[in-house]
């Protein structure tokens, strides 16, 4: 990841999400899940296994005071029901699960979901996991594909029980 080139594209670039989703090939992730508001993907520069982003469809750029209540909970529920797959599939020892972004760069809403592996050292856990400048995970396309039809399977057997 060069991450100068990511800092500069998300402060000049358009809207990593929207492009996303209206399918500009410079923007392409694996979509996890979906329904008619929220989306879930993996991130394409993951700093820990499985780590994923959920997103509302909509553009909406303040965690809080753009959602009314209701709508907060069904993204919230929907965050939940993705933290849960990530959870079966990568058994971490614990899940991080956080929103990121502001007004100069990855403006829109979304929240991380990411699962630390067992046995990290203390010194390497909590934001120092998180921060890409300590490296990224650098899977292969046929690894994260591997990945994303695992948690799609987990994500419908849950639907099933």
């Amino acid at each position: 990841m060069d991450l100068r080139s990511y800092t500069k594209r998300t402060h000049t670039g358009p809207c990593f999400i929207c492009a996303f989703l209206s399918g500009h090939p410079d923007y392409e992730h694996h979509v996890i899940a979906q329904d008619g508001e929220h989306v879930a993907f993996l991130d394409r520069w993951p700093t820990l296994p499985g780590k994923v982003l959920v997103a509302p469809r909509r553009h909406l750029e303040h965690v809080v005071r753009d959602l009314d209540e209701p709508a907060y909970v069904r993204l919230m529920l929907f965050v939940r029901r993705i933290a849960l797959a990530v959870e079966e599939v990568c058994q971490p020892e614990r899940t991080y699960v956080y929103s990121l972004g502001s007004q100069q760069g990855n403006a829109h809403v979304h929240w991380h979901i990411a699962g630390l592996p067992p046995g990290v050292p203390y010194e390497q856990q909590q934001f120092h996991a998180l921060m890409a400048e300590n490296g990224v995970i650098n899977a292969t396309p046929q690894e994260t594909g591997a990945f994303a039809a695992r948690l799609r399977q987990t994500l419908t057997h849950q639907s099933e029980a």
